[in-house]
């Protein structure tokens, strides 16, 4: 039995699932420490993966190297593709994941990993020697070694579920909570608080009239999470369904109010805006009759429903009258209620950006400790945490990713620059560069920088680089073939485009909104000879390059953009500065100034109560 190794990691839900492997592939001997080895990245809340900007962030993960694409993809029982109304920088991928095999999937890779341990015990306290953390210590009394330690306990730290007057000690239903932690770290000297959130009924999809609800398929084309060319969606497609509160429905749940702890302030804690509870919606949006609620199956071998949109801590009761009287669940059963649950976070400030935290050194956080909220955000802390321990153990520069370069680097950045006052999700409006951050290009952005860090494959490498020679391959013929009037006019017309006056390049035409490349090969047989010579993955080369076709301008333009503002990031300002002594800084700006001591000029000007005139000042002092 080994107590001794390079890396542990305290906590085997999606962040810590991500910074086990990430840590372990690239050559740490690592341990992952569980309460429950049965509940491995266990989907605590709704059993789905992506949506607006978090599938981005899965599409990253998978770029670098990560496995929570090639989960997602291999337990997806249903695939959308959000947002694809809008332009592609919206585009969003989303799946429904079968919630066993999800957890069984992420087993069989942890099992298989090299270098990757796995011991089940709940962690009581950390090792410190001074400043720097040397290992851990648990329950049973058992003392592991380790040269960094990462914490990714998730919503266990003292965590407390409430069903209206009924209080639980836990982190999930059912499962309990971790106590000693939070104590020592506050001890220690860390800032921390609580944060509160909620999850909705579980429903026996027998007892359900699906005759009344709205049905909602998925997508069956070629998009999904991983860049891999061989993880692909195996299992059985089953479709979510939609359907809406009432008045009466509201007048049912306003009945429990007084007793919910969610609303009555039963709980202090801090909660959020954008995913409230029904009946936080129900008084806050007073003004509208109606809700929308998804029904989303949860497996395909199981009748259990999750009715997203219903997250409540109301009574029993209020919940199961307020569910009879949508009209496909009359008479419905439900296999466990909506409930609210508190836990300790800590203020991510107390992080550097490669989220090692500031107090004591090779001590890691990431997830939800974080405050942060969803799957995809903590799986995104994960990789980077486990990456950096590694490199804290083995030497190497420390790795981060620019607010230019990921949505991960803007999550990030926003964590350790701003702090939180919610638990923070990601929305693509966080993003400056959206449009250079797509879902699309991420393995573009990042497959290199994780190859050169030992963590993504050669082969992954080798399927980006023949996928780049096939993109530019294809523009380079569209941007050089000549089309004449009167060959293409008929077809413009046919389509109600306006047509040439004279000749251009192939590539002019595909620019026009509504029309692509598929399109444009039905009437140009040298393009759809060129189209048909893609041997590997073609719809999405096809779709890479109209993308770079249409969006071209835009692209180039942000990216100069940002290119601009690299300069500041480039400034460097770490320990260069006693704010508190710089007199012509305002006093606010000195106080957070002094509390985040910001790596460069640009984090710096993100800050919150920093001002323009604090950063010209601060440039004037670097003599620029």
């Amino acid at each position: 039995m080994n107590f001794n190794y390079d890396i542990i990691v305290v906590g085997a839900g999606h962040a810590g699932c991500e910074a086990a492997t990430a840590a372990a592939n690239m050559g740490s001997k690592t341990l992952l420490i569980t309460m429950d080895m049965n509940k491995i990245a266990q989907m605590s809340c709704n059993p789905a993966v992506g949506g607006i900007a978090k599938g981005q962030i899965v599409r990253e993960i998978d770029a670098l190297g990560g496995q929570m694409g090639i989960v997602s993809d291999k337990t997806a029982i249903q695939f959308r593709m959000l947002n694809r109304s809008k332009g592609p920088a919206m585009w969003s991928p989303r799946v429904q994941s079968d919630r066993v095999k999800f957890i069984e999937t992420w087993r069989d890779i942890i099992e298989n990993t090299n270098n990757l341990d796995m011991w089940q015990d709940m962690v009581s306290e950390l090792l410190l020697d001074g400043a720097v953390v040397t290992g851990v210590k648990t329950r049973m009394g058992v003392e592991f070694k380790a040269k960094s330690v990462i914490l990714t306990n998730g919503t266990f730290l003292n965590g407390l579920i409430h069903v209206g007057k009924v209080q639980i000690g836990g982190g999930r239903l059912g499962e309990p909570a971790s106590y000693g932690m939070s104590e020592q770290l506050r001890d220690f000297g860390f800032k921390t608080d609580r944060m509160k959130t909620g999850t909705p009924v579980r429903i026996d999809g027998r007892s359900v009239d699906f005759s009344l609800l709205e049905e909602q398929k998925g997508d069956d084309d070629f998009h999904k999470f991983s860049y891999l060319p061989n993880i692909n969606r195996t299992l059985e497609q089953r479709s979510c369904w939609i359907t809406y509160t009432s008045e009466e429905v509201h007048d049912a749940l306003r009945e429990g109010l007084n007793d919910s702890p969610l609303y009555n302030g039963q709980i202090q804690s801090i909660g959020p805006r954008y995913c409230p509870s029904i009946e936080t919606k129900i008084v806050t949006f007073s003004e509208k009759t109606s809700h929308q609620l998804f029904l989303e199956p949860e497996g395909v071998n199981t009748n259990e429903y999750y009715l997203n949109g219903f997250s409540s801590s109301l009574p029993l009761q209020n919940q199961i009258k307020a569910l009879q009287l949508v009209p496909a669940f009359r008479n419905v059963h439900i296999f466990r209620p909506g409930y609210a649950i508190e836990y300790d976070f800590f203020d991510p400030t107390q992080l550097l950006p490669t989220l090692e935290t500031k107090m004591v050194k090779n001590l890691f956080f990431a997830g939800q400790i974080n405050g942060t909220t969803g799957y995809e955000e903590a799986g995104g802390q994960g990789l980077i945490a486990g990456i950096n321990a590694h490199i804290n153990c083995h030497g190497g520069e420390a790795f981060t990713l620019k607010r230019d370069e990921a949505y991960i680097g803007v999550l990030i950045d926003d964590l350790i620059t701003k702090g939180v006052d919610e638990p923070y999700r990601m929305f693509t409006s966080r993003a400056e560069y959206r449009i250079l951050l797509r879902q699309d290009n991420a393995d573009e952005r990042l497959t290199r920088r994780g190859y050169d860090l030992g963590l993504a494959s050669k082969d992954r490498l080798n399927f980006l680089i023949e996928k780049e020679e096939e993109v530019k391959r294809l523009i380079d013929f569209v941007a050089n073939f000549s089309i004449k009037p009167d060959r293409i006019n008929p077809f413009l017309e046919s389509i109600n485009t306006a047509p040439l006056r004279h000749g251009v390049k192939l590539l002019d035409l595909i620019t026009r909104p509504h029309i692509d490349l598929n399109l444009m090969a039905t009437e140009v047989g040298s393009l759809n000879e060129t189209l048909n010579s893609i041997e590997n993955r073609k719809d999405e080369i096809i779709e890479s390059a109209d993308i770079k076709i249409k969006y071209g301008g835009y692209i180039k333009r942000e990216r100069m953009m940002a290119d601009k503002l690299t300069r500041l990031e480039d400034i460097r300002i770490k320990d260069k500065f006693n704010y508190k002594e710089i007199q012509s800084i305002s006093t606010e700006g000195r106080q957070k100034l002094a509390s985040i001591n910001p790596e460069t000029i640009a984090q710096a000007s993100r800050i919150p109560g920093v001002s323009p005139n604090d950063i010209s000042v601060l440039l004037i002092l670097l003599g620029r």
